[in-house]
Formats: C-alpha cells, sequence, structure tokens
C-alpha cells in the first residue's frame, strides 16, 4: 500500500521536489527536432515545472534558457535571434547559448554590465530526432548505447504526445503488461500493414497467429521481473499448450522510459517527461531492425491524433476520448478507436491529474508496477542523501550498456529465456546497422 506522503515523493516534480532533484540528474527530451526547423526556430518549452526558452542560434547551435529575461523578466520566447544568440525584445540585452550576456546596448559605453549577469543556460544535445537537455548540477550523465541512440538516422523515427496527467501513472501504463489483453483488445483479425496501432495487431515473431486473437484468449498471463543494470526486466508468458509459450519481453530504462516491441522488426524506447506536475509529454523513438523507417507515413498517421504544434490529442476528457459505443459492443474493447496511445491516455487521465494510490489495490499483474516504485523511492533516497542514484552514467559506463532486447515471439514453454537471448541475437545478426557496430 502507498501512502499519501510516498505518493506526494514520487509524483512532485518541481524545483526543491525530491523527485525533482532526482530527474534532474538525467537528460530529458524537450522537443522534436522538427519543432525547431521553421525560419524562426525559437519555442518556449516547460520541463519539471520550468519555464524555458529553447533556440537554435545562426550557427546551428541548440541552447536553452530561463525564460524570464535576468534584466527586468520579459518573456524571451519573443526574442529576436540575431548576433550569435537570443535577443530580448524589452531592452535588447543577448544571450548565447551558453547564457553569457554578450550585448547590452541601452547601457552607457563603458558599461562593464555584461560581465556580471549570466542567464541560466542548460546543455542540449540532438538526439535521434529529438533535443534533450540536462536542468541538474554539475556535469551532464554520458548517454548510454540503448539501439535508438546508436541506430542510424534512417532507422529512428521520434514523435511524441501530450497528456493531462502526472508522469508517473503515464509511465507505469508501460510497466503493466496485462493491460494489452484488455485495453488494446481487438474483436477482428486482419492484415495489419496499413494499420496505426498495428503493435497489438500483428503476429508475434515465428508465428501466424494474429496477436488480437492471442490477447484475447490469453487473458491471464504469468509475469516475471528482475532488477538490471539499467532498471528492470519484465517478460510476460502466456501459455498456448504445453510445448509452446508466448513470450514478451520488456524493459523500464531508469528512471521514466520503457522499451517495448512494436513488431518483429521494431522496438519502441518512450520516455515520459513531466512538463509540471499534472501534465506531461511523451517521446516515443520507433528503432527499426529492419528496413529503413517510412518517416513521412509515421508521422502523418501520429498527427491524425496527436496533431502539432502542441501535439495535444483530438480526443481527451472533455470529449469522453473518443468514447464510441457501438464500437465497443464489436470492435474494440474500449470503444475508443484503434489508436493504442489514446486507450492508455484514456487509462492514466481517467485516474486524474495525479492518481490516488493510497485506494488502488495491487494484483499480481501488478509486481513490475510494485518494484519500480521501490528502485524509485530508493533512487529518491540516494540522492537526498548525495550517493549517485541509479543510471548517472560516466562515459565507459555508457558505452558498455548496449540494448537492451524487447521481444515479442512465441517459442518453446520451458526455455523461453533462452528463446528470447536467441530471438534478439538472430534479428541483430540480420541487421545491417548492428552488424556494423559488432564489428
Amino acid at each position: 500500500m502507498i501512502s499519501a506522503e510516498q505518493n506526494e515523493l514520487m509524483t512532485r516534480v518541481g524545483p526543491g521536489t525530491p523527485a525533482g532533484a532526482l530527474l534532474r540528474n538525467y537528460w530529458q527530451p524537450v522537443a522534436l527536432v522538427e519543432e525547431l526547423a521553421d525560419p524562426r526556430p525559437v519555442k518556449a518549452v516547460r520541463v519539471l515545472g520550468q519555464d524555458c526558452v529553447l533556440f537554435r542560434d545562426e550557427r546551428g547551435r541548440y541552447g536553452m534558457l530561463d525564460r524570464a529575461c535576468p534584466h527586468r523578466g520579459a518573456d524571451l520566447a519573443y526574442g529576436r535571434l540575431e548576433d550569435g544568440g537570443l535577443r530580448c525584445a524589452f531592452h535588447g540585452w543577448l544571450f548565447d547559448t551558453d547564457g553569457k550576456c554578450l550585448d547590452t546596448p541601452a547601457e552607457l559605453e563603458g558599461s562593464r554590465i555584461c560581465e556580471q549577469v549570466r542567464q541560466r543556460a542548460y546543455p542540449v544535445q540532438q538526439k535521434s530526432g529529438a533535443l534533450f537537455a540536462y536542468l541538474g548540477a554539475g556535469e551532464p550523465p554520458a548517454f548510454a548505447n540503448f539501439d535508438c541512440f546508436v541506430a542510424p538516422d534512417t532507422h529512428v523515427f521520434a514523435f511524441k504526445g501530450l497528456w493531462a496527467c502526472n508522469w508517473l501513472q503515464a509511465l507505469e501504463v508501460g510497466i503493466d503488461p496485462a493491460h494489452a489483453s484488455f485495453l488494446h483488445r481487438f474483436f477482428e483479425d486482419e492484415d495489419p500493414s496499413a494499420s496505426y496501432g498495428r503493435q497489438f495487431r500483428s503476429s508475434s515473431m515465428g508465428s501466424e497467429l494474429p496477436m488480437t486473437k492471442l490477447l484475447r484468449e490469453h487473458a491471464q498471463p504469468e509475469i516475471r521481473v528482475e532488477r538490471t543494470d539499467y532498471g528492470m526486466r519484465l517478460a510476460t508468458l502466456r501459455r498456448i499448450s504445453e510445448l509452446q509459450t508466448h513470450l514478451r519481453i520488456t524493459n523500464v530504462l531508469f528512471p521514466q522510459a520503457f522499451v517495448i516491441p512494436m513488431s518483429a522488426e521494431m522496438t519502441i524506447s518512450q520516455w515520459h517527461v513531466p512538463i509540471d506536475d499534472t501534465s506531461c509529454y511523451w517521446y516515443s523513438f520507433f528503432t527499426s531492425f529492419g528496413a529503413p523507417v517510412d518517416k513521412q507515413t509515421m508521422r502523418a498517421q501520429r498527427l491524425q491524433t496527436y496533431p502539432a504544434p502542441d501535439y495535444r490529442p483530438v480526443h481527451d476528457r472533455s470529449n469522453g476520448w473518443g468514447f464510441n459505443p457501438a464500437e465497443q459492443r464489436g470492435q474494440t474493447f474500449t470503444g475508443m478507436g484503434f489508436d493504442i496511445n489514446i486507450h492508455d491516455q484514456f487509462a492514466c487521465e481517467s485516474m486524474g491529474p495525479i492518481q490516488d494510490r493510497t485506494r488502488e489495490n495491487l494484483g499480481s499483474t501488478d509486481k513490475g508496477i510494485a518494484l519500480y516504485r521501490r528502485l524509485l523511492i530508493d533512487a529518491i533516497r540516494r540522492q537526498q542523501a548525495g550517493e549517485r542514484p541509479l543510471m548517472v552514467l560516466d562515459a565507459a559506463s555508457a558505452r558498455a550498456m548496449t540494448g537492451p532486447a524487447a521481444i515479442d515471439g512465441i517459442g518453446p514453454a520451458e526455455s523461453w529465456a533462452a528463446y528470447g537471448e536467441e530471438a534478439d541475437a538472430k534479428r541483430r545478426a540480420a541487421c545491417p546497422w548492428t552488424r556494423e557496430r559488432a564489428a
């Protein structure tokens, strides 16, 4: 049972909060690269309860600054991009990507105020179609060699979406394998090649059995969880016969991402990034081990339900998440369309802005969620004690951390673990970019 105090400890992320201090140890995705592709690449962003401005200067360098100008507090998101930085529209003070004050044009000649003023700046890195920022103190950690970060640009696609709920309940939906048999249940088996929501409409590795049928008929999985050096691994087993088991391996990348299989040749790595305590963005990185990704089609599909520029969903609490009783009777379990992101969004947002975990009753299928909460509370305590939390990596540790495997397949019932390792090895052996890295 989670106490009210523990719930507050885990969910609040603003400046000065324990969980907020923990999350500031890690790189956070703050925008898609495409969001700064227009002629004026300046964007207001809010992350971890802080208001910032993200921009690209004339030399192509990215920077993120506190949004309020340190002179009189005017909004730098409306500033001018010129002369090597972002110039405040109020009095013309100019700041570069490192927060250095370059010019105070209204001051008298000889003024040295530029030397005394510095705007708070945050390091920014471009990774796999997204911009990551580091809001913590000291040197930022190294990026692990996870698949989504080392795949070539042709084989990874990034997208995002806005949810009106706390980051933790959004993350926890990805640590709950049992919900797929219900929340994402489709009553019609079909060719998924042109489907969005394909993740639960395709077939598993080495099988012609549609996932729609498998999830309907095997809705009581055995779930095994284990701690790893990157967070945790979940193995979900659905016994098909005495000889065969459906195996689904998913992972939690501590502190706030998970990696799941989308199809035999694609995985999704998804970060859940707090905007503040009651809203968050998910950032998904689709990584292909087969053919290059069709970014144009994937983007067009997802923009239908999470349209730019805010990536705010077309269905939310205000319109019942698109609920259709006729559809619920005969097509989908939820009656909320075929986009599984909307299904997850409904589940998370309907809990309220911040879920009251003192009222929940966890079952056997929630063991992954229970373990993650223990990891999170332990990491917060370590942070408070001045110790190094899990997954704050130095360069050597980051280079050694690869994968992790995310598998969906049907294998032998008694040797499913070996089957999972073999399936991942086989996929990597057939993938050009993983072979090149191994060589």
